[in-house]
């Protein structure tokens, strides 16, 4: 028997974390039930972190993790799922490809940002998405020493004013100052076609992300959006235009695409649609977590967020799970009743909120040291130790906030 987990982020790590520790509480050794991971590198990208300068440290290796808990690391990219044989095909190196079945499937494919139609985006837009986006951007702003000094040189435009946007405008102050002098005037303007900043948090966490910003000369321009990019600026659907070099997309994301592949019913994000058991209900033998699941957080009508936060523990139910059912064991219903933000507010702080309406709980320097320490302890992968890797993947223990 074989469960194959696409995906190394945080649902997949868990989810093969999780589906090693169920293995091995009955006692099934690994040569009667595989559990592979398909990823192009054994590492988890601290997504999460990616608006911080030098992205190119932000990989945590997982290998070792992996071999500690007898999980199979399968290099690749999944391209192909064909869910009535039951495989995948996975694009190896040097144009090899190979097919892989399984019994069990976890879509742990996770989100990418969505970059609409916007002319000029591909060609002149910086991104925090992706390690790779995030390195390009990090060489571009130390780039820009070696460029004359002007108003645009030195302003940045941060399209999009959610939780990533803000992270990443919040950062920038401090960043440029590092490369282009303590005294360089520097403008960074959000731009975002809502109302109010940071929509989704809602109204409660506002006057303090305002206030922070305010602190760091941070502009916002709301109720417009971005219409077009060039080399040297960015036009808005005001009709205004600003001169800038610099433009960091972060409006929206999208779950991955190869969710399209499997033939099931999928929300507006392309996310699909879960049971409470992650089982995608209307496909045999695939469950999906993290970012390419919908998924209910509890019975009130609350759902998981693209985040890791939710991303974690959701692996750790998908792979129990997957696990359960191959195994004869009961499965575990997945619940995530705990829900907390931490926005990262650059040299302003941080800002701490519970609950689905964000009560605000922390704030300054206080949320920062609870940013740190999930930034740097919290969201990382356990130790290559069998025994404390799979008490770390109790289902009902990660995340539980």
């Amino acid at each position: 028997m074989r469960i194959v987990i696409i995906g190394a982020g945080f649902a997949g790590m868990y989810a093969a974390l999780s589906a090693a520790r169920l293995r091995d509480i009955h006692g099934a050794p690994p040569d009667k039930l595989e559990i592979a991971v398909i990823a192009p590198e054994p590492t988890l990208v601290v997504r999460p972190r990616l608006y911080e300068p030098k992205p190119e440290t932000l990989a945590a290796p997982l290998l070792d993790v992996f071999k500690a808990i007898d999980v199979v690391y399968v290099k690749g990219q999944a391209e192909a799922i064909d869910t009535t044989s039951k495989v995948v095909e996975v694009a190896a190196a040097q144009g090899t490809r190979n097919k892989l079945s399984y019994d069990r499937l976890v879509v742990a494919t996770g989100s990418q940002l969505f970059r609409p139609q916007v002319p000029g985006l591909a060609e002149h837009g910086f991104s925090v998405d992706q390690l790779e986006d995030a390195v390009a951007l990090d060489r571009h702003l130390h780039g820009l020493s070696s460029r004359p000094a002007s108003e645009a040189r030195n302003t940045v435009v941060v399209a999009g004013g959610g939780f990533t946007g803000i992270e990443a405008a919040t950062e920038v102050p401090s960043r440029l100052r590092k490369i282009l002098g303590e005294d360089a005037k520097l403008r960074v303007v959000i731009v975002d076609r809502n109302e109010g900043i940071a929509p989704d948090m809602g109204a409660g966490p506002r006057p303090v992300i305002e206030a922070a910003l305010r602190k760091l000369g941070v502009e916002t321009k709301l109720g417009v959006g971005v219409t077009s990019l060039d080399k040297s600026g960015v036009s808005l659907s005001s009709g205004d235009r600003i001169e800038c070099e610099t433009v960091i997309w972060a409006a929206g994301m999208r779950a991955a695409p190869l969710t399209a592949q499997i033939p099931a019913e999928r929300d507006k994000f392309g996310r699909l649609l879960v049971d409470r058991d992650l089982r995608v209900p209307s496909v045999s033998g695939v469950f999906a977590t993290g970012d390419a699941a919908r998924a209910a957080c509890d019975d009130v009508g609350n759902y998981a967020l693209m985040s890791c936060q939710h991303a974690t523990r959701m692996g750790a139910f998908a792979g129990n799970n997957a696990a359960a059912e191959l195994l004869g064991v009961r499965t575990r219903q997945y619940h995530q009743k705990a829900y907390v933000t931490c926005l990262d507010l650059g040299e302003a702080g941080a800002l701490f909120t519970r609950g689905w309406d964000r009560t605000v709980e922390m704030v300054g320097d206080a949320a920062k040291k609870t940013k740190r320490e999930i930034n740097t302890v919290w969201i990382y992968p356990p130790k290559a130790e069998r025994a404390a890797a799979l008490a770390s993947a109790d289902p009902e223990r990660v995340t539980a906030l």
